[in-house]
């Protein structure tokens, strides 16, 4: 596992500065939130880690990886997994077709691409391994079920069986309580305490839910306007006065 960095990324579209000159780190094994107001460039740091979007300058490494220069399907190759915000599954397909295509990235020509070329004993191995995952988040017995058919909690934890089925060693989750209820969101940090210590991946969080973040995350780093306004242990972050002023809404 090697630690992320970004350092001095800046993101512009047009006139608008998306990311201004943010650094941050996350190490090994850790969780890590990232956290602001709407629009504060949570998206777009995530955008540009995942190869979707090219800074205007800075550096993003992976180890001694320079993840500019790698396409998306490079950098998940490389390790680093992602569970949007808004699950991008297909909903006519089965829980474990869904979780297959996050197998894509770890075969030569992509999953779908290499189609009739897989051999039996290749497909055989890609869907096993689905399987364990998919028992790892207690969807097991949803695995033959079309998506479609199941409740929201369970969509989101079969995005984030994709996300784990490019064997990452790094986790980007985007707003996963997004929608969740109490009960579903307590059931959700279990389920990411369970990814980082059974399996030893490093988190990136980005979540408006307060009480998940500083219940769960090791560091978190505030963005406020595209910059980073704080960086520090939760503690540190909730008792930091622009962090106060900017997101969680007291007067400092």
């Amino acid at each position: 596992m090697s630690e992320l960095v970004l350092e001095n990324v800046t993101l512009r579209f047009g006139g608008l500065l998306a990311l201004d000159n943010v650094s941050f780190s996350v190490a090994p094994g850790s969780l890590h939130a990232l956290i602001g107001p709407n629009g504060a460039g949570k998206s777009s740091c995530f955008n540009v880690i995942s190869g979707l979007y090219r800074p205007t300058s800075g550096a993003v490494r992976l180890g001694d990886k320079n993840l500019l220069q790698l396409r998306p399907h490079q950098v998940a190759r490389l390790g680093i997994g992602r569970a949007f915000q808004n699950t991008a599954l297909s909903q006519h397909s089965t829980v474990l077709d869904n979780v297959l295509l996050g197998r894509h990235a770890l075969t030569k020509g992509g999953f779908i691409a290499c189609g009739l070329r897989l051999t039996r004993r290749e497909e055989q191995r890609h869907a096993t391994r689905a399987k364990e995952i998919c028992d790892f988040l207690g969807i097991t017995a949803m695995v033959d079920q079309p998506l479609g058919a199941l409740p929201y909690g369970v969509a989101k934890r079969v995005d984030i069986a994709r996300a784990l089925a490019v064997e990452p060693s790094l986790l980007l989750l985007d707003e996963p309580a997004a929608g969740m209820n109490t009960e579903e969101t307590a059931d959700l940090a279990g389920t990411i305490g369970q990814i980082r210590t059974d399996l030893g991946i490093a988190i990136l969080l980005v979540e408006h839910d307060m009480d998940l973040v500083m219940g769960i995350a090791d560091q978190v780093t505030v963005l406020d306007f595209g910059r980073v306004i704080a960086d520090g242990t939760p503690t540190e972050v909730q008792t930091n006065a622009d962090v106060i002023k900017a997101y969680l809404g007291v007067s400092a």
